[in-house]
């Protein structure tokens, strides 16, 4: 993010900046999948703390489908 302030400052080119917010965007989008899929497999799938939770093929379907959306 500060790199793009920088660029930003000193007027470097429209290229260059939308560059730097798409790879801020990519790691952004990373960043969620790894904190939802890490959420599902910890408070959803375990049913030793959840009874109700969703069963492992469920979630792993669920976190597919998240991967696609987020990455």
């Amino acid at each position: 993010m500060e790199a793009i302030e920088r660029a930003l400052e000193t007027e470097a080119g429209c290229e260059t900046v939308m560059h730097q917010i798409a790879g801020v965007r990519g790691a952004i989008a990373g960043l969620m999948a790894e904190v939802v899929e890490d959420h599902i497999q910890n408070h959803m799938v375990d049913v030793a703390k959840f009874p109700e939770a969703l069963d492992a093929a469920a979630a792993e379907e669920l976190m597919a489908v998240i991967r696609t959306y987020l990455k």
